[in-house]
């Protein structure tokens, strides 16, 4: 299975393209936040490198979720026209979850990834590393902080924090004290090596054209357009769409 796997759900960009559960080449980079320029040129390269052509690929993985919404859009658009063009599968991961990949070698950790989403909130779940793989034991969801501290604070045991943490350290030390600790380095930078390896064994998407992205809240257009029709329905779509025929 040759796989192409991507992540562009925040700052970090990392691509990967590997060859069932061989990493043939990875490219994981924080310099700049210039994803929709960057995105496709590492594609290319990475490719080149390991001597695959896109007719070649049989899946492309992509963490679709949450995240920046610009970030999370860009890969998840390209995972769906590649797979949709290639005619191949296409398998969505949550970006958390992706995170959490990372300690998947701390068997029986609980691991709590986080995303700042601004204004005190984040995104953010839980899970438990079993068998080598993160399951989730709180769902993935927006929460303001201090309701997610609250959360954890019933949860007695070592809990491990990783990812875009720095903006809540203090406070999450100040509230669960020796509880807390958290990853360093390259552990708090997705990484789509395993984001692949851990698609090559997932169910694809039943239908690539329906598939979207979950950003875990409303996005401002679709705030927007519910605030001025508050009966109308949340269903993915319809109100993006009326909103835009209106401006």
């Amino acid at each position: 299975m040759e796989v192409l796997a991507l992540d562009t759900s925040n700052r970090p960009l990392s691509v990967a393209v590997l060859e069932d559960h061989r990493i043939l080449s990875t490219m994981t980079t924080t310099v700049n936040r210039m994803h929709s320029k960057e995105l496709l040129p590492i594609i290319k390269r990475l490719m080149s490198h390991s001597g695959l052509e896109p007719e070649d690929l049989t899946r492309v993985v992509v963490a679709s979720g949450p995240g920046s919404y610009t970030g999370v859009r860009i890969a998840c658009t390209t995972a769906k026209v590649l797979a949709f063009c290639l005619g191949i599968d296409l398998v969505s991961v949550s970006s958390l979850k992706t995170l959490a990949l990372n300690l998947s070698a701390d068997e029986g950790a609980l691991v709590n990834p986080v995303f700042d989403a601004r204004n005190e909130n984040m995104y953010t779940g839980l899970y438990r590393i079993k068998n080598h793989m993160p399951v989730p034991v709180i769902k993935d969801q927006h929460i303001p902080l201090v309701n997610w501290l609250a959360e954890l604070k019933k949860i007695k045991e070592p809990i491990i924090g990783i990812g875009d943490a720095d903006h809540f350290k203090a406070q999450y030390q100040k509230a669960l004290g020796k509880q807390i600790d958290f990853a360093i380095g390259m552990d708090n930078l997705p990484q789509a090596s395993a984001l692949g390896r851990y698609g090559e064994t997932q169910k694809p998407v039943k239908d690539v054209n329906a598939f979207l992205p979950n950003y875990l809240r409303l996005t401002p257009v679709q705030a927007r357009w519910l605030k001025k029709h508050p009966n109308a329905s949340r269903k993915p779509g319809n109100y993006v769409d009326m909103y835009r025929a209106e401006i």
